[in-house]
């Protein structure tokens, strides 16, 4: 694909048919949250493993109580009580009951519940009120049965997921790795946050913010500074390429007098997909593979360097620790003012903001800048869509969020 601009559509898919699904491994339930599972799970266990109470009251045979009324109660003799994780059992017959609490074994003989306040307990029986419920009885694997998938390859473990997964016998859950990922800001203009800042420097914040959203998604960033020089940049990405999973590079993306990255690349002995896309901003987004591993170049401005990182880089990341749909998730939204500085043969992106007090929410569009301060503002990301050159105001329109 050298020489030839691509539109966001192409580039994408060749991004991530270029990328290759890391191995998988075992972690702990308390780690698998938002990790995408390697294999299918199947319940170990019924839970709960036998009918339970599903609140504090009597367990009685229903029949004996189906006409129970306040004006003409029914008296059973109580034989005892059994609570929750209590391995005693009382067996039920016709004229008793037994006290159960939340949670506790339904006595063998018992076919209902019946809530405590429709009983009045005295000494040595009860009278009860009301007809029992079965419905206050949870019967055994009712949350989940053992042998039943509980979850598919391929699916995001939510928090809740973990707990099921829990009930069901499971502590060690088989999970896509998630990568290592390196990320070189070049320039000789950058300075490291926390060192002295001579004139004519800046900060490195572009390495920060991409590393700070690999952090989100559980990637492990691993960030360093790099002149403009082309043995320095030879020596970085061939030591980061070698100890990670995949390389991002910010900075000397162009054809500029420093813009060297490519080019090292190329000595390297990279397999170049692309590099320009018709996006803006980012359009000297590049994606390649050296040594079977991705790297993705990102321009140095703010703007372009996180717009061509949330819509290449970051979905050919996910798509390496096995997310099905990757990139930033999506909802439709109301334009709250025109969009109209599009070209027709570009996808043109605005970050903005989302505002919710209607049946949709409203995307209010921000003016392009190239400083951070309103970046840093934005809650999401909208698009003229290549082929089109502007958008009326009310247009229901699809957005990325990104918070």
């Amino acid at each position: 694909m050298k020489g030839m601009t691509l539109g966001l559509k192409e580039a994408l898919r060749l991004t991530l048919e270029g990328v290759k699904l890391l191995p998988a491994e075992n972690v702990a339930l308390v780690d698998c949250v938002d990790r995408i599972a390697a294999s299918d799970l199947y319940a170990l266990v019924d839970s709960p493993s036998m009918d339970s109470s599903r609140k504090d009251g009597y367990a009685v045979l229903a029949r004996e109580i189906a006409a129970a009324t306040t004006e003409n109660p029914v008296r059973l003799c109580l034989l005892g009580s059994m609570a929750a994780g209590g391995d005693k059992d009382i067996q039920i017959k016709p004229g008793t009951t037994v006290r159960v609490l939340t949670g506790a074994r339904i006595p063998t003989g018992a076919d209902a519940v019946v809530a405590e306040e429709f009983v009045k307990k005295r000494d040595d029986d009860v009278l009860v009120e009301a007809p029992a419920e079965p419905k206050n009885i949870l019967p055994r694997g009712s949350d989940v049965a053992s042998r039943k998938c509980i979850l598919r390859a391929g699916q995001q473990i939510s928090p809740s997921m973990a707990g099921l997964l829990a009930v069901a016998g499971h502590s060690m859950i088989p999970v896509f790795m998630t990568p290592v990922v390196g990320i070189i800001g070049t320039g000789d203009e950058l300075v490291e946050p926390g060192k002295p800042l001579e004139d004519g420097k800046l900060y490195a914040s572009n390495i920060v913010t991409v590393a700070g959203w690999c952090s989100r998604y559980k990637m492990k960033p691993r960030m360093a500074i790099v002149k403009d020089d082309h043995d320095a940049i030879l020596d970085t990405l061939r030591i980061l390429s070698d100890e990670t999973d995949a390389v991002i590079t910010s900075g000397g993306a162009w054809t500029g007098d420093h813009d060297m990255v490519a080019e090292v690349l190329e000595e390297l002995g990279w397999k170049q997909v692309f590099h320009r896309i018709r996006i803006g901003p980012g359009k000297a987004v590049g994606f390649g593979v050296l040594h079977e591993k991705p790297v993705f170049i990102l321009p140095g401005g703010p703007p372009s360097n996180l717009m061509g990182f949330l819509q290449i880089a970051l979905p050919g990341l996910l798509a390496l620790s096995g997310h099905t749909n990757p990139g930033l998730p999506r909802l439709n939204a109301r334009l709250g003012s025109e969009l109209r500085e599009g070209k027709r043969n570009w996808t043109d992106f605005f970050f903005g903001t989302l505002q919710f007090d209607d049946e949709l929410p409203t995307f209010n569009p921000m003016k392009k800048r190239s400083r951070l301060g309103s970046i840093a503002e934005a809650t999401a990301v909208a698009s003229i869509p290549e082929g089109q050159d502007h958008l009326l105001e009310g247009s229901i329109i699809d957005v990325q969020l990104l918070k």
